[in-house]
Order: C-alpha cells, then sequence, then structure tokens
C-alpha cells in the first residue's frame, strides 16, 4: 500500500479580499539521451512537463553520482544544470524531469529534477560527467572535444550537435526519440533520432536489451542460462504536493482545484484508489473530492457522473475514488481528481484553515 498526502492550505477571510561538422567523439558504449520533450505544460501537450530520459546502452551500470544534464538554447554557450544522483543498470531508463505549467498528465515519478525550460523549436541537451556548467555549443562542433560530454542531443534550430546535423525539430505533442528503443547511437543526431510521441520511462521501467553482434563466421559460442525475479510495481503521484483555494468569504463555495493522481502498477488483477484526510484546524469544512476515471477503470460509487463527494475525517472508512482490473499503463495511470467544497462555506471565525489529504492506493 502507499499513501500520498498534500497539504491543503485555505485563507478564509472576512471579507472579499550552420556548418556541417563531424563530431570528435565516437558513440557512447552506455549512457545516452533517448528522448527529448520540450513542451511540457503547453497547449496540447500529453504532459505537463518538460523531460530529458536517459539508457544505458552498455552491458555494466554507470554511477551518475555527480553527473549533470546541462540544457542550452539553440545558440547559446550558457548552459543550465541539472545535478544527477544513483546508478543506471544496464537496459534501464532514467527520468529527468523539467520545467512545466498546468496542461497534460504528470510524468512518471522521475530519478531527479530540475528547472530547465526547454525550449520546442530547438537546443541542446548534454549529460556530463561532472558539474561544471559548459561552455560549448554557440557554433557546430565546438562541443566534439569536450571530454566531460557523456553525450550530446541537438534538435531543432540548434548550433551544435553530434555528425552533421541536429536531430528533427519537435513541437509540443513530439519528443525526439532515439532509434531502437535508445538502442542506436552512431554519433549522428540528424539520423539517431525522430519526432515521435513522447513516451517516458524511468528507473522502474522494464529493461530494454539491445542486440548484440554476432560472431564471427567460423566461430564458438557459449550459452548461458538468464533468470529475473520480477518485482511487485505500486506508486502513487499527486498533481500537487500543496493545494490552495486562496481567499474566500463565508457562504462562498471555492472554485474546485485540479490534484490527478498518478498511479502505477503491474498488479496483474488490478489496484484501489482511496482517500481520506484530518479535519480543518481551528473549524472544519466542509471537503470533497470528485473526478473521472483513466481508460480500463471504474469510479467509485460516490463520484459516478461528476458528483462531489464528502472526503471521510481519519479514522473512518476511506471514500473510494475508483478501481481497475489490471496494471496501470506503462508511463502510469491518470486518476483525473479535483479537491472542492460540497456545499458554501460555513460561518466560522476569520483565518487560516488548514487539513491534509491522503490518497492511498492498494493492490488487488
Amino acid at each position: 500500500m502507499r499513501r500520498a498526502t498534500a497539504p491543503l492550505v485555505f485563507a478564509l477571510l472576512a471579507a472579499v479580499g550552420a556548418l556541417a561538422v563531424p563530431s570528435a567523439r565516437s558513440a557512447s558504449p552506455d549512457l545516452v539521451v533517448s528522448q527529448v520533450f520540450a513542451g511540457g505544460g503547453n497547449t496540447g501537450a500529453p504532459f505537463a512537463n518538460d523531460f530529458v530520459e536517459l539508457f544505458n546502452r552498455g552491458s555494466t551500470a554507470v554511477d551518475v553520482g555527480g553527473w549533470t544534464v546541462q540544457y542550452a538554447s539553440s545558440g547559446s554557450a550558457t548552459w543550465q544544470v541539472t545535478t544527477l544522483s544513483g546508478s543506471i543498470a544496464p537496459g534501464r531508463h532514467y527520468l529527468v524531469q523539467l520545467a512545466g505549467g498546468s496542461v497534460g498528465a504528470a510524468l512518471p515519478t522521475p530519478d531527479a529534477t530540475g528547472a530547465s525550460n526547454l525550449a520546442v523549436s530547438g537546443g541542446k541537451v548534454a549529460v556530463a560527467r561532472d558539474a561544471t556548467p559548459l561552455a560549448c555549443g554557440a557554433t557546430a562542433g565546438s562541443c566534439a572535444s569536450v571530454a566531460a560530454i557523456a553525450d550530446l542531443v541537438g534538435y531543432g534550430t540548434a548550433a551544435d550537435y553530434e555528425g552533421s546535423g541536429a536531430a528533427p525539430a519537435i513541437d509540443n505533442t513530439t519528443a525526439a526519440t532515439r532509434a531502437g528503443d535508445g538502442c542506436v547511437d552512431t554519433d549522428a543526431n540528424a539520423s539517431d533520432l525522430t519526432a515521435a510521441t513522447p513516451a517516458p520511462r524511468n528507473s522502474a521501467s522494464p529493461v530494454v536489451t539491445c542486440g548484440a553482434t554476432p560472431p564471427p563466421p567460423g566461430g564458438v559460442s557459449q550459452s548461458a542460462t538468464v533468470d529475473v525475479d520480477i518485482q511487485s510495481v505500486l506508486s502513487i503521484a499527486l498533481e500537487r504536493s500543496a493545494v490552495s483555494f486562496g481567499n474566500a468569504t463565508t457562504g462562498s463555495t471555492p472554485t474546485p482545484v485540479s490534484e490527478r493522481v498518478t498511479v502505477v502498477s503491474n498488479n496483474a488483477t488490478g489496484y484501489a484508489v482511496t482517500v481520506h484526510r484530518s479535519a480543518f484546524l481551528p473549524a472544519d469544512l466542509p471537503l470533497g473530492v470528485a473526478g473521472t476515471a483513466p481508460a480500463g477503470g471504474q469510479i467509485g460509487p460516490a463520484l459516478v457522473g461528476g458528483a462531489i463527494a464528502g472526503i471521510p475525517v481519519a479514522p473512518a472508512a476511506d471514500l473510494l475514488v475508483g478501481t481497475t482490473s489490471a496494471r496501470s499503463a506503462d508511463a502510469g495511470d491518470v486518476w483525473a481528481t479535483s479537491l472542492g467544497f460540497t456545499g458554501p462555506l460555513p460561518a466560522v471565525p476569520a483565518g487560516r484553515y488548514t487539513a491534509a489529504v491522503t490518497f492511498t492506493v492498494i493492490g488487488r
């Protein structure tokens, strides 16, 4: 069982108030940029945040402690730095969540977060083996000899890139995506990456195995038994870690606030999502929840037809938000819930009223 809690803050007032330059680096033997999405939160975007997805195409784990993902706009040599941590196993992905907006679904649980706001029109993303901001990228080939760079992707109008040209242009609905499920790296952005529908993967996503080179003619082979112990996956993420209704007056009913719930589960028999809360202090208020189910999900009886239902105060039994009878989508199931009030605010003294709302996902 996994729980995610969003502190709720509510203020109640008494009144309304280029040239083609070949790269000097050879293809990366392990860590590469496998996806770049720059439309996060924009009009029509499928996801609320920009992201960079990394992939270990090698055969050994890569410790990225002290490494960084860096971004610079098309013609700039000034880079924004996002610090990485942990280790990336062979065939595994690593999701770096960046700046975003209000449009689109939440990303799967990121492995690292940063504040870089990627430009849709074009830019440069580099994986660096240290935390020192890069100083190259204003002209084609200027980053080719920088030893700290493990991989570089220039897309769209980028002035620098690997190979003879940048990866294709992307928009609010597409990502620069590496061919072969991330396995292809010929040091040529223009051919290694294409514009495709974004599909962010994190360290919990399934392993991808890159094809091995066949043995030469006349060679000998030996087989090994391979096994894997698949672990259960059950996670929950909230759209907002804090929800505020701002200022309101007694007798009014504030506008509901979106609080989407993203669930990742590999349980073949599905899961259930529930919610409860603590009482508002210094006096309780009639907080409720409404929502719709993702594809394949069933909304709870109290929320059918878009109804808003009061959220029980612990230790009362949780309210059922909904259930599924199968595993989640790879990127997670998004329950489009919102928090609001089931009726006008009661006559209570002016002041700030706070409570905590807890969503829980339970494997079935």
